[in-house]
């Protein structure tokens, strides 16, 4: 039976990453360095509190936004750890970032509005955005380190944008924005109607001193959104909780969404939401430092042009000096090599590959032995 589905579901595309991961090991690739999924177990004490909370039969509905415990939690945190002041009503505790990003572009777009968005960038953005009939306009920033220039910005934003979202540090190339980044940005939508969306679900995995991100300009605080997830910072992917955090009216708003999506995040996960934002994951940051270190050195030393990752756990080098489209570079370092990379396209940067180092040190070295095999087959 032909039965008509929602045209703008139908444009939307299932993840590219995870089609390009399913096709490496469909061609027998061993070595993964494709997901961003610790490799770390949670901590003990974080699965202990959910574990508890299932033993005193906390299994019943929660609150909508979240339990009152896990939104100050949420405060104490923000304020401690990124000088960000909010009250419990300003936070909605999500199923993930993923879901907290999408009750925000529910919440905000209406049909024609525009989203800027930085490229190299995450693919579910764009999907978002469309699938609400809104426009993704670009900032390409391969050309200048990743950061986004003043007169590119001034350039992308029009009477119909909406919204900027900032990935910092950045999935895929690692980087962090840079102050004078950050000040532009804040000169650019200072007074004007416009979001700021900050994901920051990497701002824990920091190497060196960390700096405020955009949250620092507390004066435009009614424009900045901020989405959280613990997948990363906390070893917890398959928990799925995160949290979003806006304006008091928004979150208001952004509850409706959530409601009618998901009613309310499971109940025996919070108390180890709120043990989690009190655990030290410095340990599982130098760890990923010291895989940063050594990939970055090895790639340099293939000749690869690559930014040293300041944050997260990427790398994104060029491959343009091959003269291969990304697909192509990975689809056979994949099949002839064994090893799943996933191609820049999928970040609309078709000139990169992203490897990730979330993975134990030996995948690393391997990966790294067959790449630089690769490329000197590339080379003859």
């Amino acid at each position: 039976m032909n039965i008509k589905l929602n045209e703008k579901i139908l444009k939307v595309e299932t993840s590219e990453i995870r089609q390009f991961n399913d096709y490496a090991r469909s061609v027998g690739a061993d070595v993964i360095l494709t997901l961003g999924e610790p490799d770390f177990f949670t901590p003990e004490n974080i699965s202990k509190k959910a574990i508890e909370a299932l033993q005193n039969h906390q299994t019943k509905y929660g609150p909508t936004p979240g339990f009152l415990e896990a939104r100050k939690k949420v405060c104490e945190f923000e304020k401690r750890f990124n000088a960000f002041e909010c009250t419990p009503e300003q936070v909605l505790i999500t199923h993930g970032s993923t879901e907290g990003l999408t009750s925000a572009f529910f919440t905000m777009l209406n049909p024609d509005d525009e989203v800027i968005v930085p490229i190299p960038a995450y693919p579910m953005y764009r999907q978002m955005i469309e699938f609400m009939g809104a426009k993704v306009v670009t900032i390409d920033t391969s050309k200048q380190h990743f950061q986004i220039k003043k007169e590119d910005l001034e350039k992308a934003i029009t009477p119909k944008t909406k919204a900027i979202v900032l990935t910092s540090p950045n999935n895929p190339t690692g980087s962090i924005y840079s102050d004078e980044t950050l000040e532009n940005i804040y000169h650019a939508v200072k007074g004007k109607p416009i979001f700021v969306i900050c994901d920051d679900v990497y701002n824990q995995i920091v190497y060196g001193e960390r700096r405020l991100g955009f949250v620092r300009y507390q004066d435009v605080k009614e424009q900045i959104l901020v989405c959280q997830s613990f997948s990363k910072s906390y070893a917890m992917p398959g928990w799925r909780c995160g949290y979003l955090i806006g304006p008091t009216d928004f979150i208001e708003q952004a509850v409706k969404v959530h409601q009618y999506m998901i009613v309310a995040l499971n109940t025996f996960i919070q108390p180890a939401m709120i043990e989690a934002l009190d655990y030290d994951s410095s340990s599982m940051v130098e760890s990923y430092q010291k895989r940063r270190d050594y990939i970055y050195q090895r790639l340099v030393d293939m000749g690869l042009e690559v930014e040293k990752p300041e944050g997260a756990f990427y790398i994104f080098p060029s491959i343009k000096k091959f003269g291969l489209s990304s697909t192509e570079f990975c689809s056979r370092f994949a099949k002839e090599y064994k090893v799943a990379i996933i191609p820049g396209h999928c970040f609309e940067a078709d000139e990169y590959i992203r490897l990730s180092y979330c993975v134990d040190f030996e995948t690393i070295k391997t990966a790294c032995d067959r790449l630089e095999q690769f490329i000197k087959e590339l080379e003859k």
